[in-house]
């Protein structure tokens, strides 16, 4: 049955629409950060713990180069959503072609720039010279792969703005258990070390993007683009682009912001280096509701102002808001009370336990302004609010480099600033987000 998949969300309960569009994304963002979870335990573990601090001294970088395609992808998946919720077939066909064409495009040039600029960027960081081989390998197979990173995470952006959160679910199932299978085979099997992880996730991710593609295409018609609508519009193009470059800029500049913050924890030593890996990881998984949650805001917002129904959006940032009230709570306690269970997962060196685990407490006080930065930020997005997304980043960037160096020059903070940096940063934005909210400027951006 053609588009069995495909939903709108301009009628019903907003309660239920969104949950039952956040739960399967949920779900496959958790599994995905399961394998980079197993990622980081392999290489721990296994490996040890500069190898780990290898892999985390490039997690911010990496991001830096991803988010050309993330925002790309975020900005197709607005203008389908929209043209959707405003019934819009042909517009939905042109935008899906066009939008692959744009992704693809931008991918390959970022990806040529992060695998040969890897090494001086790294040096740049002041990367530890015990973990800089390392970090450079993991570096160049991970940026080597943005083609296919980038072309599952635009599909899943499409099949989402359609309604559709279950199809990339599925695919991120595989995906995950094709990247744990490809993790033990390569590090302990081969002993490839950093190389092997990097390479298991690429093609974890290539699996899941050519399964997603196909499947789309047999299930969901407006995949089985008619051939008058696959010629390049610059218009059309030009509206992904427009929508889509603030949200790489503003994902840029948190990855600068990151990259700065990278640089000063690179300067406490390896020590603190794992340590803030560990923790970055598990500050990832506790994401994963609030950007799954985000995502399932983003369709319903799009889909709704696609639709002229401003009063919908605005229950939907309710809903938002009190799923983020509750989790945030929820996640306090472990927080506050197990952090040397959980950092001791992804390692054994007492040091970098004890450093993780008063880390997690530090920033886990500021969890929900974290989770209003998803959902203040959604809903922008989804209303084609292209200058919040600058200012999204701004925000990042001056509390990062802010608060970094001041905090840690402070003699009895030292090296705890880092963390309660992260903690502010995302204080300032949840506020400047939850303000740009509720100026409301975002209700009059009808982009269809």
């Amino acid at each position: 049955m053609e588009n069995k998949s495909v939903s709108s969300m301009t009628e019903g309960n907003p309660i239920k629409l969104i949950l039952m569009f956040t739960i399967p994304m949920l779900v496959g963002n958790l599994f995905q950060q399961l394998y980079n979870m197993v990622d980081s335990i392999i290489v721990g573990r296994f490996v040890g713990a500069n190898a780990l601090a290898a892999v985390g001294a490039t997690g911010s970088i990496n991001f830096l180069f991803f988010s050309m395609s993330f925002g790309i992808s975020a900005g197709v998946g607005v203008v389908v959503s929209q043209a959707f919720g405003a019934e819009k077939p042909d517009m939905v066909e042109r935008a899906i072609a066009n939008g692959l064409y744009l992704l693809g495009i931008v991918s390959a040039i970022v990806s040529v720039l992060g695998v040969v600029f890897a090494k001086p960027i790294l040096q740049m960081l002041r990367t530890p010279e015990v973990i800089l081989n390392d970090a450079i390998i993991y570096m160049q197979v991970s940026c080597a792969g943005i083609l296919a990173i980038a072309a599952y995470n635009g599909v899943a952006a499409i099949l989402r703005a359609l309604g559709d959160s279950k199809t990339p679910l599925y695919f991120m199932l595989v995906s995950c258990f094709i990247n744990i299978g490809l993790d033990l085979l390569f590090v302990l099997q081969f002993h490839w070390s950093v190389f092997g992880v990097a390479l298991a996730t690429v093609i974890a991710q290539l699996v899941a993007a050519v399964g997603s593609f196909i499947y789309a295409c047999f299930t969901i018609s407006f995949f089985r683009v008619k051939k008058e609508h696959r010629e390049i519009r610059m218009d059309i193009a030009g509206k992904c682009f427009q929508l889509g470059l603030p949200i790489a800029l503003q994902n840029s500049m948190i990855a600068i912001s990151c990259i700065f913050l990278q640089r000063v924890v690179n300067g406490f030593g390896e020590s603190v280096v794992a340590a803030n890996t560990a923790l970055g990881r598990i500050e990832q998984l506790v994401q994963q509701p609030y950007g799954s949650l985000g995502a399932a805001i983003t369709t319903y917002t799009g889909q709704n102002i696609g639709a002229g129904k401003v009063d919908r959006v605005k229950k939907g940032y309710r809903v938002g808001f009190l799923c983020v009230v509750i989790f945030s709570l929820i996640m306090l306690i472990p927080g506050q009370f197990f952090g040397r269970q959980i950092v001791g997962i992804f390692v054994q060196d007492e040091a970098v336990i004890s450093i993780g685990a008063k880390g997690l407490a530090i920033t886990s006080w500021f969890y929900f302004f974290l989770g209003m930065i998803y959902v203040a930020r959604s809903v922008l997005n989804g209303a084609g609010d292209a200058v919040y997304a600058m200012i999204n980043g701004l925000m990042e960037v001056a509390g990062r480099v802010g608060f970094a160096v001041p905090l840690t020059m402070i003699p009895f903070i030292g090296m705890w600033g880092v963390f309660l940096t992260t903690g502010l940063t995302w204080a300032l934005t949840g506020i400047v987000s939850m303000h740009r909210y509720k100026k409301g400027e975002w209700a009059k951006r009808v982009m269809v």
